[in-house]
């Protein structure tokens, strides 16, 4: 399948992550209630081996080890991960990619990977290694990011300089078809974060280390000038500026 993340530069995503460890947490406001409904959708799963696919700071892996689970937290940067152990977040770490998950198959109950495979070249590959790790009877827990999310900012960057400056994501069709091969189940919806600036907005972005693009088009600095001009371009709607993320939940059941 092709994928929008052809041109995923692995090395310069793990580097933006692992300088955003230490504000990620602080920022993460979607991505943790986003985070908590995922959880929700495996908490009557009985298994007790639990893989956290892209644990960033580890917040989820001790949410899921509080519930008793045994957890293994992955993540490809090393920033991040070494972040997880310093909150003693899991009881086992790997650094690697979900695309080639350094563990032998069938070793794991449940795979927990929230909004880190919209990150990965090749969704069907990061859905098949999960899969893989993952024992019959097993369920695979996956939240990712589809085409329109953070529209305003895209539209507002392609008034000020005629580029977007966000990333393209893959469509729900898309992410759909990927799931094809298995038992599953999927949920879509819209959520939007509201800012009192643009300048907080940015701040937010790059908080979660968002700010990496996978076509390498980055904004450059944001001079007072451009920030002036991005904030004239963008929707303002009763005093706040949106942003807006089309969210796609999933779980595939291990036959």
């Amino acid at each position: 399948m092709t994928s929008a993340f052809e041109q995923v530069n692995k090395h310069a995503v793990a580097s933006a992550f692992s300088r955003a460890a230490g504000s990620y947490d602080a920022a993460a406001v979607l991505q943790r209630d986003v985070g908590e409904r995922l959880l929700g959708m495996g908490l009557d799963h009985p298994g007790e081996q639990l893989l956290d696919a892209g644990c960033g700071t580890g917040h989820f892996s001790r949410r899921w080890r509080a519930l008793g689970k045994q957890v293994t937290a992955l993540d490809l940067a090393p920033g991040m991960l070494a972040f997880a152990r310093q909150q003693q977040a899991a009881d086992h770490y790997l650094l690697g990619d979900i695309e080639n998950v350094p563990l032998p198959a069938e070793v794991v109950d449940i795979c927990f990977s929230s909004l880190v495979v919209q990150w990965c070249n090749d969704l069907p590959r990061a859905l098949a290694e999960l899969y893989r790790v993952t024992r019959p009877g097993g369920v695979i827990l996956f939240s990712t990011l589809a085409a329109g999310s953070l529209r305003e900012l895209g539209d507002a960057w392609q008034q000020v300089d005629g580029e977007r400056h966000v990333n393209d994501f893959l469509p729900l069709e898309e992410i759909a078809s990927a799931c094809v091969g298995y038992r599953h189940s999927l949920e879509a919806e819209w959520q939007t974060l509201n800012y009192p600036d643009v300048m907080s907005l940015m701040r937010s972005l790059k908080g979660i280390g968002a700010t990496h693009l996978h076509q390498g088009r980055e904004a450059g600095l944001l001079s007072r000038r451009r920030l002036a001009a991005l904030q004239a371009a963008y929707p303002c709607q009763h005093g706040q500026f949106p942003l807006s993320y089309h969210l796609v939940y999933g779980v595939i059941y291990r036959d």
